[in-house]
């Protein structure tokens, strides 16, 4: 198995054999902050800790991690056509949007990347697992509603397993994030990938 981690703009990468690589179904990881391991050993994240999962499981799949620290839809949708060119990916997990919720972005314009993402990566062949995210309420009622409302929206006219909220599971324990209060510890990463595993393992045995 080959965990391939960082950008995939950067050179950071695991080399395997090319026979083997190229017979294994890929997962794409697009994602911020919280999918690139942040304040974190690369091999600590959950990301690291689903190759895994993949491997003690039995299935054949490789894990390519294209998830960047700040990373926003708008960002994610620049460096898509590369990865999808370059990985071509059986799945795509899609969690993206909680940098741009934080920066106050136009709900019309996450909605639009997001859009054009499921698409073109469906396009190009893959299934994809959307990653929702919340933001807090000081960024008033209506915002934070709809903000929360879109990933259930995009799910539904998609036809996509959804994570309603990433971060659920540890959200209401401050002993789970980093200093900064926003980035889970190491300790959370296997919460993180249990919230994830039930959405993505059909996934998985789809043909």
């Amino acid at each position: 198995m080959l965990l391939v981690c960082g950008s995939v703009n950067g050179a950071r990468a695991t080399a395997a054999p090319a026979t083997a690589a190229a017979s294994q179904p890929v997962i794409l990881v697009l994602g911020d902050s919280l999918s690139a391991a942040f304040g974190l050993k690369l091999d600590q994240g959950w990301v690291a800790l689903l190759q895994a999962r993949l491997r003690a499981k039995g299935y054949g799949h490789r894990v390519v991690n294209a998830s960047s620290s700040g990373e926003t839809t708008g960002g994610g949708l620049t460096r898509l056509p590369r990865a999808l060119a370059t990985h071509k990916p059986a799945i795509v997990i899609l969690e993206l949007g909680g940098n741009d919720g934080l920066r106050g972005l136009p709900i019309v314009d996450i909605r639009r990347n997001l859009t054009a993402i499921i698409r073109s990566s469906q396009q190009a062949g893959a299934r994809i697992l959307l990653v929702g995210m919340r933001i807090p309420p000081n960024y008033g009622p209506a915002y934070t509603r709809d903000f929360q409302a879109l990933y259930g929206d995009l799910a539904r006219e998609y036809k996509l397993p959804l994570v309603p909220f990433f971060l659920e599971d540890i959200a209401a324990d401050e002993s789970q994030f980093q200093p900064d209060g926003i980035h889970p510890t190491a300790a959370a990463q296997p919460i993180l990938l249990r919230k994830v595993w039930p959405q993505l393992e059909p996934l998985l045995q789809a043909r």
